[in-house]
């Protein structure tokens, strides 16, 4: 047992647990004011829910002996309520319990994500069964297709093994897989009531927790990408200098894109293109160099930064810019690892621009392309069908007055309230 790498890997579990409250802030904050408890309860609701199913078969599904060879589905009986994580392996070099909880929190956040592109207009209860349905028949295949491994004896995903696409830590299984699913829930629940071209429903009700959130989600992807290492390593190193660098490089690109666009860059379009930028390097974080890190989020965040305002030329309501950020980053990402990869970096392949030849490219599309379709029609399907038994949306009146006090009883802010002790207000002069 190797205890630095341990160390390493319960720090990483700490900082993409921070995520969290990151996500939920982000998310809260670009919202408007009436519906930003709604927010943050979708987002801390799904992560409760996933932790459990995660323990009871969730972890098996992933990273069980994939069922019959095939590299779709690890077996759900192997790991069933994690029977047998306790137990101490001299031959590992970390513990199996902090990988358990290390990947738990990549499912619960895959699964909040989606939550941002259908704000104030869906039920909690349908965002809660929706939830547990779709990880169980979309997230629990993915990972195993993308993040499980052969090993002795054990036969993992088919995109890792028998494809051979590179994706560090999560470009397809989380990036892809969310905003594909967003776009499916978009589709199925329709517009926001007042959603018009010229801007979405409600403008952003506070800018200064949407930095915030920002900042945390930032923090916390250190860990996210240089866990995803799993070792106290060179390679965790330069995994956490190539996410540094591709942030800043994004956010840069997307506020060029702003001020030759709009005239302006903005504290909104410097927090989005800090997220567009973690999510392309996702999956290249150990595949390129650093100045390939550079390029990959310049050229990430001034996509995301075009690709937001498609909803506006397509007419579907993404409201916190899920697709746009997520779905497009992640496949920008994930292509580019077949152009900028490079044989020095941990990933130790060769993409197109270092003589690698269109091969990678290829294997880095496939991968990417069946996520998106096997995420979109499989959410489509359990969207349309809970659409149907239970209904997923909110009543108008509640959209109309806020789903906080709708759904949850309570409003953020206290604008109304006079102290016991506070005078009375002065008479109003006559006339």
């Amino acid at each position: 047992m190797d205890t630095g790498s341990t160390a390493w890997m319960l720090a990483s579990t700490a900082l993409v647990c921070l995520m969290v409250p990151g996500l939920a802030l982000f998310y809260g904050g670009m919202v408007a004011a009436k519906s930003v408890l709604n927010m943050i309860m979708m987002t801390f609701g799904s992560v409760a829910l996933v932790g459990c199913i995660w323990v009871v078969y969730g972890y098996s599904a992933s990273f069980g002996d994939s069922i019959g060879g095939a590299g779709i589905l690890g077996d759900v009986t192997e790991y069933f309520g994690l029977s047998g994580v306790m137990k101490d392996d001299p031959k590992a070099v970390i513990p199996l319990s902090v990988f358990v909880a290390f990947q738990a929190l990549f499912a619960a956040l895959t699964a909040a994500l989606i939550c941002g592109a259908i704000s104030d207009r869906i039920k909690f209860g349908a965002w809660m069964a929706f939830t547990g349905i779709w990880v169980t028949l979309v997230y629990l295949p993915v990972a195993h297709w993308v993040f499980a491994f052969d090993g002795k004896d054990v036969t993992g995903g088919w995109i890792v093994n028998k494809l051979g696409a590179i994706d560090f830590a999560g470009g397809t299984a989380v990036h892809i897989n969310s905003g594909a699913a967003a776009l499916a829930m978009i589709l199925v629940l329709g517009k926001r009531l007042g959603w018009k071209k010229e801007g979405g429903a409600d403008k952003p009700h506070n800018l200064p927790l949407v930095m915030l959130g920002a900042g945390l989600l930032w923090f916390g992807w250190f860990g996210f990408n240089g866990g995803s290492a799993l070792t106290s390593s060179n390679a965790a190193s330069v995994v956490v200098l190539n996410t540094l660098t591709a942030t800043c490089s994004a956010m840069l690109g997307w506020l060029l894109v702003e001020k030759l666009r709009d005239g302006h860059p903005t504290t909104l379009g410097a927090a989005s293109g800090a997220i567009a930028g973690l999510v392309a390097i996702t999956p290249s974080c150990g595949a390129v160099s650093p100045v390939g890190a550079l390029a990959l989020g310049a050229v990430g965040g001034a996509v995301c930064a075009l690709a937001v305002g498609l909803k506006y030329r397509f007419g579907y309501d993404d409201s916190l810019d899920v697709v746009g950020i997520h779905l497009v980053g992640g496949i920008t990402g994930t292509l580019l690892v077949g152009i900028l990869a490079t044989s020095d970096a941990p990933n130790g392949v060769d993409g197109l621009l270092y003589g690698g030849g269109l091969s990678l490219l290829g294997k880095q599309a496939v991968g990417a392309f069946a996520v998106l379709a096997y995420s979109f029609g499989v959410t489509w399907l359990i969207a349309k069908a809970l659409d149907k038994t239970m209904g997923l949306r909110v009543h108008p009146e509640a959209e109309q007055e806020g789903v906080d006090v709708h759904l949850h009883a309570e409003s953020a802010y206290d604008l109304t309230h006079t102290p016991a002790n506070a005078p009375a207000p002065e008479p109003a002069p006559a006339g």
